[in-house]
């Protein structure tokens, strides 16, 4: 039975209480202790959608408005109206994202105008605030996502690119509120039309500051302000406590500890937030999630918790090398900007690995997928599809697509299921009857006109091969360690970083011998660079594991660092 509209609108009452909340008179008073008093009047802009991140508002005896600016032929929508001891502002002031919104005062009146070093000083210090604050920030990224705010960035493209699909896939991971358009509809067209964008501008993006031509996650990055320096964070001249490179489960863990415990820690990722992790469906065995969590879900978590406790996140942007400088370290990026860093963590994971396969590269983003979240299970929704893989990985996107409508064919090169796959897994994927295995087989041949519409499936133990419709094939055969931009650090045959007691007995060098010791936990044969998650030999490759790494190396970071770094 549907609700009725008194159910209705309680629902909605519930969503903006948590969206905005009324602060106590005694947070209030608080809140006071960490800003400045200021007079607005009718018409005043707080902020304007576009503009970059500024200061943390709270509203004395004020009334704000908070818009949807007017685009193309739409007017501009109210999204929502916030008065006296209520709050503004988004995740954009944790993040340093450029505003979805804009807010204007329509009753004038006072605010507390707290500048954004000592709001971070308020998120650190007072953890009744920081809590109220940021389950607030939540619930409002959650309305952007769905509402009038998805609508301030709108991305154009076709879904048989790779590029429209690279766009959306960092969009995604970066919790970035955004409306997709599908160029061969009536919306896309339209769109396009307004923006004067032919078919060799796609794919395009729309944001408050302008339109970008063949958009990229950098240059999408850099229109909404997420582009961050090292000189962004630390002023010029100084240096940062921890630079992580990698932001999968191991570097954000090692971010979030190091940055709750005082040290200055920025992270770099060349792709986007979450790592491989962030192409899991469903991670279940994960502790504390019974029901399970995505791991898109669980990565943007931790990001946030990261950048609540001050750390900064540039993501797309690469580090090609590092190297000891005197006491620190200088990590190049790609853009020819250099950090400096006390200490390094390298948690860059693995590249996912691909078949031997004529056409492999021609179908990848169009059929050929490394990761199974909404936005390839909506591009695949109730057609046929294949899982090429044995491990948790591959059984959880088997069982995500068919819950979607897929038939799916799961092509394992092992003559066991259980082998390489935990048992809980298995058993629902024997019980699912749109999941059909193929055991000890392989996909052998692609084919397609613009798009993978078929492929060759062969039994090893008969020889014999079938061909299979298929609109999309799924990868999850494993990953190289992606250490090639590293020099001088010592690795396995396999290319993945030996660390602590695996380096072997007694490390030579005169770094060493003027330290006097051996490598600390996690620590790699260059004193002061750490590896944690899937790039560590030995290590268990299981989401909990990289998050165990990436904690436990900040206990090494510091004992490196000694007491003075804390002073």
């Amino acid at each position: 039975m549907e609700g009725g509209p008194g159910d209705v609108e309680k629902a909605y009452r519930e969503r903006y209480l948590a969206a905005f909340p009324t602060l106590t008179e005694p947070q209030m008073e608080r809140v006071r202790a960490y800003g400045t008093l200021a007079a607005v009047r009718r018409g005043d802009l707080v902020s304007s959608a576009g503009q970059a991140s500024d200061d943390f508002v709270v509203l004395v005896s004020a009334t704000v408005e908070i818009v949807r600016d007017a685009y193309d032929d739409q007017p501009e929508a109210v999204v929502a109206r916030c008065g006296p001891r209520r709050f503004l502002g988004e995740l954009n002031l944790l993040t340093g994202q450029a505003a979805y919104l804009s807010m204007r005062v329509v009753e004038g009146g006072e605010v507390i105008r707290i500048d954004p070093p000592d709001f971070r000083r308020l998120m650190a210090q007072d953890g009744e605030l920081s809590d109220v604050v940021l389950r607030a920030f939540l619930a409002r990224h959650t309305e952007l996502q769905s509402g009038e705010g998805a609508l301030s960035v709108r991305l154009l493209g076709s879904p048989l690119s790779p590029a429209s699909l690279a766009l959306r896939t960092w969009a995604a991971r970066s919790h970035i509120a955004h409306s997709w358009f599908d160029v061969d509809t009536a919306a896309g067209l339209a769109l396009a039309g307004v923006h004067e964008l032919e078919p060799d501008h796609l794919p395009a993006a729309v944001t408050p500051s302008g339109t970008i031509r063949n958009a990229t996650p950098a240059l999408l990055a850099q229109a909404l302000g997420l582009v961050s320096s090292p000189d962004d964070f630390t002023g010029h001249d100084e240096v940062l406590d921890m630079v992580v490179v990698g932001a999968g489960p191991a570097g954000l863990a090692a971010a979030v500890y190091g940055a709750s415990e005082g040290l200055r820690t920025m992270v770099f990722d060349a792709v986007g937030v979450g790592g491989q992790a962030s192409a899991s469906s469903r991670i279940e065995n994960y502790l504390g999630f019974a029901s399970g969590v995505s791991g898109a879900d669980l990565t943007g978590r931790a990001m946030i918790q990261a950048q609540k406790f001050g750390a900064r996140i540039s993501s797309p942007c690469t580090v090609v090398s590092v190297r000891p400088s005197e006491s620190v370290f200088e990590l190049a990026l790609s853009d020819g900007a250099v950090a400096h860093a006390r200490t390094v963590v390298v948690a860059t994971g693995a590249r996912y690995r691909t078949l031997d396969l004529p056409r492999w590269e021609e179908f990848e983003g169009r059929g050929i997928f490394y990761a199974a979240t909404e936005i390839e299970a909506r591009l695949c929704a109730g057609r046929p599809v294949a899982v090429v893989g044995g491990a948790n990985s591959a059984g959880q996107a088997a069982l995500f697509l068919s819950g979607r409508g897929c038939a799916v064919a799961m092509i394992i090169r092992s003559d066991n299921l259980y082998a390489g796959m935990s048992a809980y897994l298995a058993r629902r994927i024997e019980a699912d009857p749109a999941i059909q295995v193929h055991l000890d087989s392989e996909v052998t041949a692609l084919d397609g006109q613009t798009s993978l519409e078929d492929i060759t499936v062969t039994d090893n133990s008969t020889g014999r091969s079938h061909t299979a419709r298929c609109c999309g094939l799924f990868c999850f055969i494993g990953a190289e360690p992606a250490t090639s931009w590293l020099k001088d650090i010592r690795l396995d045959a396999a290319g993945f970083i030996l660390t602590d007691a695996a380096i072997g007995p007694g490390p030579v060098g005169e770094e060493w011998e003027a330290l006097g010791r051996g490598p600390l936990p996690f620590e790699t044969s260059e004193p002061g660079v750490f590896a944690v998650g899937d790039v560590r030999a030995g290590s268990m490759k299981r989401v909990a594991a990289a998050v165990g790494d990436g904690a436990s190396c900040v206990r090494s970071i510091h004992e490196y660092l000694g007491p003075a770094h804390l002073v």
